[in-house]
């Protein structure tokens, strides 16, 4: 419970205890429950979406909304990993200098140009998705972005001798994922053959990202795990308007249950 709860204070704004006394084997044992934030994540998505496409219903008001809810929510937490890693991922240096602008608290001109772009994808994915479609890409999208997180912690190198992300990859390992893994599947198989098609696109998508980003830092780094998530989330908003377009309403537990 502990491990859970220093995940749900680290990644969100969620805090639901007040701890500060971590060690970085609190940091590591919190790896495998990153899944378990993500379906919280998701659950208070899920419930704000309903309550706006309620209120005030589909349009570009509720993308926006729905848009900036999860930034709100994690207080922004993985924007600065994204546009860190786009400023030195992308910037064309040798290695180490790529791992100094990375480190740099500035953001670049690249860095902010990826982050707008990616909020406007973002945007304009929830804008032209059905309502039904929306509500199950944002249930997962957390819950699968945090399962890619735990995924590349788990299978790739950390880049630095020492960071904050460094206690995460020492603690965890092919059972980690595994355990993740399982906490995952509980909230989105029940979901339907949709849902599992995005679990295993976003699985692949984080292997894939974070092979090519080893391959140009020699490791990951904090910053790259943020960079992960915000990814294979947008990636299962596609995935959801992809099938938007196919299918006249997805599978959710949640909805057949009411």
């Amino acid at each position: 419970m502990k491990s859970f709860l220093i995940g749900l204070q680290f990644l969100t704004r969620i805090h639901l205890v007040h701890q500060m006394n971590w060690t970085a084997e609190d940091f590591g044992k919190s790896t495998r429950y990153f899944p378990l934030v993500g379906a919280v994540l998701g659950i208070c998505y899920l419930a704000l979406a309903w309550l706006i496409y309620h209120v005030i219903g589909s349009g570009a008001a509720s993308a926006v909304l729905l848009t900036i809810l999860p930034i709100f929510l994690t207080g922004g937490l993985h924007c600065d990993g994204f546009m860190d890693t786009m400023d030195g991922v992308f910037s064309g240096r040798e290695r180490e200098r790529k791992l100094e602008i990375m480190k740099d608290s500035r953001v670049g001109s690249f860095g902010v140009v990826a982050f707008v772009s990616l909020f406007a994808l973002n945007v304009s994915l929830l804008f032209d998705m059905k309502p039904d479609f929306a509500m199950l890409g944002l249930f997962l999208m957390p819950i699968i972005g945090r399962l890619a997180m735990t995924t590349v912690i788990s299978f790739f190198p950390y880049a630095r001798k020492e960071g904050m992300g460094k206690a995460f990859a020492d603690g965890a390992d092919t059972r980690t994922f595994l355990s993740a893994l399982v906490f995952a599947a509980i909230f989105i198989l029940p979901n339907g053959e949709l849902a599992a098609i995005a679990l295993g696109v976003g699985l692949l998508f984080a292997f894939v990202f974070a092979s090519f980003v080893k391959g140009e830092l020699g490791g990951l780094t904090g910053d790259v795990y943020g960079a992960t998530t915000m990814l294979t989330e947008t990636l299962v908003l596609i995935v959801m308007l992809i099938a938007s377009h196919w299918m006249e309403s997805p599978e959710i537990l949640w909805l057949m249950l009411c």
